[in-house]
């Protein structure tokens, strides 16, 4: 058996956590693992780890690798050439296993937990047995409220150890979901399918041959990234849209254990633990007179006084307030951020690496002020820019920096100009932090100006 990790989206509805480069499936929105890592161990549960394959865009692989490196020395990892939906993920990696055609796989979407792993493997085991006689099996839990921003699985007659689909509910009405709520025959909708890798294959072919076409082997290279021109062209639709609705033979299988979805702040609320006036509270928060809300703060004090149901999101350059119940209507704010090209859409102002951190703190036309912080016993990599210098002074700590093959040991408030195409890298040989400010100036500023040469965290061919 295979497993197929989508780890996809920006995470719109999650901002302003998640961000395009950091979305939130490299997020740890609750206990010491992400998201990714998480959904990885469900995973492993499944199968072994050298059968799993997650599908991610190319803007993510670098993050997405260093998280799953910390579970797996060996991780597959598919490289999507830009953002697509999860039909073309999916079809993407049964290319890479075509040649297994009579196994089953698994799909899983990154964004979700649940709670006892064994009731999950007992119903992906079910939803196997349903898979081999030709099915593609859904995993589907009864609804504990009305929600309607999930969708809905009408189930049938009973087939094997579950039920036939009779059809898709799409985030139905609140009255709707209510209705829904005492009706045995409804689930939600996990995102989760099981079907043999020979049935998904044909049902790309008969309904989205415009997609499963355009895809071979020889569009992967070494490293399993996808050539540009292989997908250019390929339609964004969901797997949902594309096959899954379209098939005839569709099957539901009951989990039997509470699933947590993290597609919303509101669905992170209700996946956590409450305090006695029904609030959820991260960080420096002062709370008077306020009931059933979430508020986080990543740095500053966030003080909330005599109000209900809100979600209120603090980060270093966005704050967020919404009625808990309209959360799912973020993505309008996104939308706009976007038109107007805005940076709160495309990263953090503190970015995470694996030698550490940086945080910008200012900038404008031809110069960005950050501070660099280096964990002991990292380095970054040995690199050139083309068209910015950069000039580094030590605030804390003992600074190693290779300059065009000469080593120089640094202190504190010492300092060094690293100019245009010059090779240099940053090292803490020490044992304590790192950190410096670092001013660029040049014509272009930006993070692809950046030409590596050596990497200890395998991010050079």
């Amino acid at each position: 058996m295979k497993c197929i990790i989508l780890i996809g989206g920006s995470g719109e509805r999650l901002w302003p956590i998640s961000r395009d480069l950091y979305p939130k499936s490299l997020l740890r929105l609750y206990g010491n693992k992400t998201l990714l890592q998480n959904t990885y161990e469900v995973a492993s549960s499944i199968v072994t780890q050298k059968n799993i394959i997650s599908v991610t865009n190319i803007r993510q692989t670098i993050d997405t690798r260093l998280q799953l490196k910390e579970l797996y020395n060996n991780p597959i990892i598919i490289s999507e050439p830009m953002v697509k939906n999860t039909a073309p993920a999916v079809a993407a990696a049964l290319t890479y296993i075509k040649n297994k055609r009579d196994e089953v796989v698994v799909i899983l979407p990154v964004d979700f937990s649940v709670d006892n792993k064994e009731e999950f493997l007992n119903a992906i085991n079910k939803a196997k047995t349903i898979a081999n006689s030709g099915y593609i099996c859904s995993i589907g839990v009864r609804p504990l409220y009305p929600e309607t921003g999930y969708g809905y699985i009408k189930a049938g007659n009973k087939y094997k150890e579950g039920r036939k689909v009779d059809k898709f509910i799409e985030k139905p009405s609140l009255e709707n979901a209510i209705k829904f709520l005492d009706n045995s025959d409804y689930f939600w909708n996990c995102g989760i399918y099981v079907a043999k890798v020979s049935v998904l294959l044909e049902a790309f072919q008969k309904y989205a041959p415009e997609i499963i076409s355009n895809m071979n082997k020889e569009m992967f290279d070494e490293n399993n990234k996808i050539e540009y021109i292989n997908y250019e062209k390929i339609p964004s639709i969901s797997i949902d849209y594309a096959i899954i609705e379209k098939y005839n033979n569709l099957a539901v299988v009951e989990l039997n254990t509470k699933w947590h979805d993290y597609g919303s702040w509101q669905a992170v609320y209700n996946n956590e633990n409450k305090d006695s006036k029904g609030n959820v509270v991260h960080g420096n928060v002062l709370l008077d007179k306020v009931k059933d809300s979430f508020v986080y703060s990543s740095k500053e004090l966030v003080a909330v006084s005599g109000v209900n149901n809100l979600v209120v999101i603090e980060t270093e350059d966005a704050i967020l307030v919404c009625n808990k119940d309209k959360a799912a209507n973020i993505n309008n704010i996104v939308k706009e951020l976007r038109k107007n090209k805005s940076e709160t859409i495309e990263s953090h102002k503190t970015v995470f690496r694996p030698w550490g951190y940086y945080t910008c703190l200012n900038g404008g036309q031809g110069w960005l002020t950050k501070i660099i912080n280096v964990s002991p016993g990292h380095k970054l990599s040995l690199q050139s820019h083309n068209h910015r210098s950069e000039h580094w002074v030590v605030l804390e700590g003992s600074a190693t920096v290779i300059l065009d093959g000469e080593k120089h040991i640094m202190q504190k408030r010492q300092s060094i100009n690293i100019p245009v195409k010059a090779k240099h890298s940053l090292q803490n040989l020490t044992k304590e932090p790192l950190k410096i400010l670092e001013v660029q100036k040049g014509e272009y500023i930006a993070e692809d100006d950046i030409i590596r040469y050596e990497d200890m965290y395998g991010r050079v061919k």
